[in-house]
C-alpha cells in the first residue's frame, strides 16, 4: 500500500534528520563550519513536511464517511 510506503519514508528521514542533528553538534564542538551541513538539515525537513502532506492527503482519500459515528458505527442519534 502507498501509504506504509510514505510512513515508512517518514519514520526512515525522521531517523536521518537525529543523525544529521547529532553530527551537526559534532562538527560545532568541533569549531568546524556547519552552514553546508545545516543547508542539508533544512533540505531534509522539507522534504520530511512534503511526505507529511502527501501522508495526510492519502489517508483523507481512503478515509470513509465516519462523520457523527461513534465507535462501533452506531449514529448518535
Amino acid at each position: 500500500m502507498q501509504l506504509d510506503h510514505i510512513r515508512n519514508g517518514i519514520e526512515h528521514m525522521r531517523r536521518q534528520i537525529h543523525r544529521q542533528r547529532g553530527e551537526i553538534r559534532d562538527l560545532q564542538r568541533a569549531g568546524i563550519p556547519t552552514a553546508s551541513a545545516e543547508a542539508l538539515l533544512e533540505r531534509m525537513l522539507a522534504n520530511i513536511d512534503g511526505m507529511c502532506a502527501e501522508r495526510d492527503r492519502l489517508k483523507r482519500e481512503l478515509a470513509g464517511p465516519t462523520k457523527g459515528m461513534v465507535l462501533g458505527g452506531r449514529s448518535w442519534a
